[in-house]
């Protein structure tokens, strides 16, 4: 059985992937981008707590440190280049890169899941199947992403190019919250 407190936790390890997933989502859907960033996204929310369990709790405070600024560079730089992108979109007919593929990508997914790692020091202390807890984080992690990108692509419809942008300025506010609020 499913323990609220696990549902409270993945559902607050998976905010990360939903709020990057609407700024991903103002950038338009197909069903490759949705599979993409959905299934990256859960498989780093499931992979990064079992990583963080392994590597235990004497790495714990030195990794839970560099994460937060990992995390933040890598939302500020994608941020960064969605929001000039859009802007630059705007004026010119130039073509955009699809941060649902490559290393944006990988970046991404590292970047919305450093938190997972950290907590999965503390998953095992709490008496939980650490697999099945990794497995239910991963598939909430996935699930919100979807709805982040669906609520990301409405927004570019109602918008136009401006989602995009707010988009990108969003993931370079979540970057500055993972430093100072972290």
């Amino acid at each position: 059985m499913i323990s609220i407190n696990l549902m409270a936790i993945a559902v607050a390890l998976g905010c990360d992937a939903f709020s990057v997933a609407i700024g991903v989502g103002s950038r338009g859907l197909t069903g490759r981008r949705i599979f993409r960033l959905a299934f990256h996204f859960a498989l780093f929310q499931f992979l990064m707590p079992l990583i963080g369990l392994a590597i235990g709790s004497a790495a714990a405070g030195l990794i839970g440190e560099a994460a937060k600024w990992v995390a933040a560079a890598g939302l500020a730089i994608i941020g960064s280049r969605l929001a000039w992108e859009a802007l630059r979109h705007h004026q010119t007919l130039t073509p955009r890169s699809d941060p649902t593929r490559g290393w944006s990508l990988v970046v991404l997914s590292v970047s919305t899941s450093v938190d997972a790692l950290v907590a999965g020091f503390s998953l095992g202390l709490l008496g939980m199947n650490v697999l099945a807890a990794c497995g239910i984080i991963g598939v909430i992690a996935g699930v919100m992403t979807v709805i982040g990108m669906a609520l990301g692509a409405t927004a570019a419809r109602a918008l136009g190019h401006w989602a995009e942008f707010v988009g990108g300025v969003m993931l370079v506010a979540l970057a500055v919250v993972f430093v100072v609020g972290g």
